[in-house]
């Protein structure tokens, strides 16, 4: 477990490091059904208040030698965690089991190197925005100091994620013009993005996914403590909270179906008190734009994230000059488009890492 393991404990000198600096590194053996060499790097990265944090990301190179033309490409992969205890971490389940790795082992496949952040962070902080960012390209330089991957500066980097990992990955996109300007990427493949928090958060409530809901309270809760979350909430509320905690996503997800946050409340409708619109709104998505170029798709269907604030996001981006190829799907399900739609990412990236960069 991360929590019992030496490797997560920050170091006493964490602060001074640069951000995406590494810290240690070890070589592991990995669940994958594709033969690699693989590393977990634990290195420094900021929480949403700019203090340093210790992260962890997985970096997995194919056995097969790159034939070129040029560097071997790298895809940072943000999985759906969505999630509030530390052994969900894509990390730990890399290592131990219990991972699901189609998307990392079909990138694989194309002889691309792939990272996987713990985008959550040690606090298992589950849509908190900024840390997420942070740790996902704090992670992408760490990666670039280890010698043995030999994924040096300049290599050609994607980044790719659906839902909860879609949101880390349009952070980091978000991000990367200020915060790592450094870094240089062939674009990025976001699908079923959670893009505005109010309107998801609203939307699953009371419904067989209010169990992302609860989890979202608990690692917002973690991140912010300024926000008060537990004064919006009663006996029942800070219970169910205790409940929500420590949890991966299908336990969250079957211990509070068709439940509603307002049971915990003294209010009608929590999702739209100030308190919780506040914290919401700091991690929803828009306030700045990429430049990388960006391929968004998502069910027009989708039950789970609606696609119309999805959508609102891309009119926001390309309003400020993101190129973004949008694919809307008209039928499946959240969790069936999650299937369906990353051959077209892959693809994306594929033809991305083949064109000129500009």
């Amino acid at each position: 477990m991360p929590d019992r393991d030496s490797f997560y404990a920050p170091p006493a000198d964490l602060g001074s490091f640069p951000p995406g600096g590494l810290i240690a590194d070890r070589a592991i053996t990995t669940t994958l059904h594709v033969p690699v060499r693989a590393w977990q790097l634990a290195y420094r990265s900021n929480d949403s208040h700019d203090q340093a944090r210790l992260a962890v990301t997985t970096v997995l190179v194919p056995l097969t030698p790159w034939p070129g033309p040029g560097p071997r490409p790298a895809v940072s992969v943000q999985v759906a965690e969505d999630s509030t205890g530390t052994q969900c971490a894509p990390s730990y389940q890399l290592a131990t089991g219990g991972f699901q790795g189609n998307t990392v082992e079909a990138l694989l496949a194309r002889n691309w190197a792939v990272a996987v952040p713990d985008h959550e962070g040690p606090g298992s902080a589950f849509l908190s925005g900024q840390q997420a960012g942070h740790t996902v390209l704090d992670g992408i330089r760490a990666v670039e100091q280890l010698d043995a991957a030999d994924l040096g500066p300049g290599t050609r980097w994607g980044l790719t994620g659906y839902s909860g990992g879609g949101f880390a990955t349009a952070w980091a996109a978000q991000l990367q013009p200020a915060y790592a300007p450094e870094l240089t990427f062939a674009g990025a493949a976001i699908g079923g993005l959670p893009a505005d928090l109010p309107i998801v958060a609203a939307n699953v409530d009371g419904t067989l996914f209010a169990g992302f809901g609860f989890g979202a309270m608990v690692g917002l809760r973690r991140e912010f403590p300024e926000a008060d979350i537990d004064s919006v909430l009663n006996d029942r509320g800070r219970a169910d909270l205790v409940r929500a905690d420590g949890k991966c996503m299908l336990e969250l997800l079957a211990n509070f179906p068709f439940q509603s946050v307002a049971a915990g409340t003294a209010l009608a409708d929590p999702w739209h008190d100030p308190r919780l619109i506040a914290v919401l709104q700091r991690n929803s998505l828009g306030a700045t734009a990429p430049t990388m170029q960006i391929y968004s798709y998502h069910s027009m269907v989708d039950e789970v994230v609606p696609v119309t604030q999805d959508d609102e996001l891309v009119r926001t981006w390309r309003e400020r000059d993101t190129d973004i190829v949008t694919v809307r799907d008209p039928a499946g399900t959240h969790a069936e488009e999650a299937a369906k739609g990353q051959a077209g990412a892959d693809d994306y990236l594929a033809a991305r890492f083949t064109a000129t960069p500009h």
